[in-house]
């Protein structure tokens, strides 16, 4: 797999516990978005670990092209 699956065209909002450590889906095919489930294995993705330094809510990227993973830069914006 050479690009990711574009899981949706906006960010989604999530709500984050400060201290807490969650991963992301790099690849686009977790049935569990944005987060991983083990759905990347084989693929050459690997999960981002984002470490929530606050609590609130979050906008994770759901294009899979954002440049700060795995926050939403408006990238599906332009793709």
């Amino acid at each position: 797999m050479e690009s990711p699956k574009r899981a949706s065209d906006t960010p989604y909002a999530v709500e984050l516990e400060a201290g807490k450590d969650y991963y992301w889906c790099s690849c686009g095919l977790s049935n569990n978005q944005p987060f991983c489930d083990g759905s990347h294995k084989g693929t050459g993705f690997n999960p981002v670990k984002h470490h929530a330094e606050t609590s609130g809510t979050a906008y994770l990227c759901g294009c899979k092209a954002t440049q700060k993973a795995p926050l939403c830069d408006g990238s599906h914006k332009q793709t």
